[in-house]
């Protein structure tokens, strides 16, 4: 048992599938994933908005292939990333036979639109021939029409049944090498279906709210969904469906699996409010500082508190603190313990002074 048993969350243990040289499921982390919103023919604006979606902290990028223009792209667009990258393919199995062969490592396909289980079978032979991934996309919005029909609108078992039905098709073919998502922007619905789905296959799955909005609706909407899911260890992969700049997506995502303890990655900061107690800005502090220290991988926390009502004791529990103080002195803490005086003048120089040497002790143990 661990020291504290209430933050615990007990993954599920599922099938590890290969999407390029990423592993998904098992024990594996939970991977970041992003889609690009350029014109994928354009090679060079493509290749740019994926580097800044990996350089966000992205593990894979979906990109759409709606056109043979797109997924000869494909070609010239693998050579220049460092990340798997998953083709978009609805409506023209074509385009998913095509993307396999032009390197893509994982299809998406969409059962409700894909076309029937001749063409689906074809698809199939072609990620097996070109050692590229599948994933069964099912999503509300498009599923099967029998399907919709027996169940009257889409539900959490109209999901499951779509994505049953396709895991069955793949199996039968002998491919295995596969993860599944249910989505659907209703968060209910979402939930509902994930857990169902969850309790019945053991492959891996892709978690997401799917068209869940602008920015702060979006990311609440994310955070509700993926909450509940991963608290209940159900996700190995996620991507925040977001109407903003895909970086925005990986860093609201990334940020999730940190509150979770999921994954570690960068400067996780805990800071207050604010109010009249407070004995520096807190507000633009933090704001300064998160820009600043955007740009570090390596995971350790910083609380920026504005009085001492809170401040010694957020700080006792990170590895970097700082505690509103009167007149312009304010506390450092180091590793919890009361370090030095800091003039409010001085709270970001001294502070990215004291994160840049706690990131060179972590990386050179």
């Amino acid at each position: 048992m661990s020291i504290r048993p209430f933050r615990d969350i007990n993954r599920k243990k599922t099938k590890v599938i290969n999407v390029g040289k990423l592993k998904i499921g098992g024990d594996n982390p939970i991977s970041v994933q992003s889609m690009t919103n350029t014109l994928t023919k354009n090679v060079a604006a493509t290749v740019k908005q994926i580097n800044e979606i990996e350089d966000a902290g992205a593990d894979l990028v979906r990109v759409s292939c709606p056109d043979e223009e797109s997924t000869k792209a494909l070609k010239e667009i693998v050579k220049s990333i460092n990340i798997p990258i998953v083709a978009d393919i609805h409506f023209h199995f074509k385009r998913a036979i095509e993307s396999a062969q032009n390197g893509a490592d994982c299809l998406r396909i969409n059962p409700g639109n894909i076309g029937d289980e001749k063409k689906i079978k074809e698809v199939i032979k072609a990620a097996k021939d070109n050692n590229c991934s599948i994933r069964i996309g099912v999503n509300a919005g498009s599923l099967e029409k029998d399907i919709l029909e027996k169940f009257k609108e889409p539900c959490p078992e109209a999901l499951v049944e779509s994505a049953l039905r396709n895991i069955q098709i793949l199996e039968n073919e002998d491919f295995f090498n596969f993860k599944v998502s249910v989505k659907s922007s209703d968060v209910f619905l979402s939930i509902g279906a994930y857990k169902q789905l969850s309790k019945k296959i053991d492959y891996p799955l892709h978690i997401g709210i799917t068209e869940a909005g602008s920015f702060l609706p979006g990311t609440i909407k994310s955070s509700i969904g993926f909450g509940s899911l991963l608290l209940d260890g159900i996700g190995d992969t996620i991507r925040v469906s977001l109407s903003d700049n895909p970086v925005e997506e990986v860093k609201v995502g990334n940020e999730i699996l940190k509150s979770l303890n999921l994954r570690h990655r960068g400067v996780k900061i805990i800071s207050c409010p604010s109010c009249a107690r407070q004995g520096f800005q807190v507000i633009e502090t933090v704001k300064i500082l998160e820009e600043k220290l955007s740009h570090i991988k390596t995971p350790l926390t910083l609380s920026i508190i504005g009085c001492v009502v809170n401040g010694p004791g957020e700080a006792a529990m990170t590895d970097i603190g700082i505690t509103g103080g009167g007149k312009g002195n304010n506390m450092l803490y180091l590793s919890g313990i009361q370090t030095e005086k800091v003039l409010t003048d001085n709270i970001i120089n001294k502070v990215i002074e004291e994160v840049n040497k706690k990131v060179a002790e972590i990386e050179n143990n």
